[in-house]
């Protein structure tokens, strides 16, 4: 059977949405060349760094790193800290190792393949934590949620990000996640919410928050 322009368009397009939730082999590398190369994304990233105000000695998280656009701009501010970043996809981790080959061989960024319900020991409070349109994919997200608080130290930074990729994707299903990420925090125990709104298409949304340091129940 001969497979026309058309099909073999289609069946790209669905092998990567496919590849989404845990981007693998030869189709997860493409897809994670796209998400780091499309200007969209790079812009959200760097915008949603900006907003935490990392300072230079901090312990930064990122939840679900990508290809790790986002750990090159933390790198970037916290030069007398250290980065962490955790994703569940181990051709994600070496995508982002390459991008930030330097920082890691400095020991300044240091990347695992791990799930957010197995976090690794990170030796110490963390001072920011960062998650891009990952929390969607996370089991119990209210309690991954306490389990990240209890990482922070007391002051300690949150954001977590929602750009709605689903079909038809407006500014009202922006506000929509906002306010369900906003609800996960709440419930969660974080406290000091703020809403910041990126205008690209559909619109970003940033969600805020601070550890108040209250014991994690």
């Amino acid at each position: 059977m001969r497979m026309t322009k058309g099909s073999l368009q289609d069946r790209v397009v669905a092998a990567l949405v496919s590849q989404a939730h845990r981007p693998r082999g030869a189709f997860g590398w493409l897809e994670g060349a796209l998400f780091a190369y499309r200007p969209s994304n790079r812009k959200r990233n760097r915008w949603a760094v900006s907003l935490l105000e990392v300072r230079p000695a901090d312990r930064v998280l990122e939840v679900g790193f990508g290809p790790g656009v986002a750990i090159a701009e933390l790198a970037r501010r916290a030069v007398r800290g250290r980065v962490f970043g955790v994703d569940h996809s181990a051709t994600m981790v070496r995508m982002a190792a390459w991008r930030n080959a330097a920082a890691v061989r400095a020991g300044r960024v240091r990347l695992v393949a791990a799930s957010v319900e197995r976090l690794p020991d990170f030796g110490g409070p963390l001072d920011v934590i960062l998650a891009v349109n990952s929390v969607g994919f996370w089991p119990e997200p209210v309690d991954r949620l306490r389990e990240l608080r209890g990482l922070l130290r007391p002051g300690g930074r949150i954001a977590l990000v929602s750009q709605p990729r689903c079909p038809g994707a407006s500014r009202e299903t922006t506000v929509r996640a906002a306010r369900e990420l906003r609800d996960l925090l709440e419930r969660a125990g974080f406290a000091g919410f703020r809403v910041e709104t990126l205008e690209l298409d559909p619109p970003v949304a940033c969600v805020l928050a601070v550890n108040p340091g209250s014991s994690v129940s």
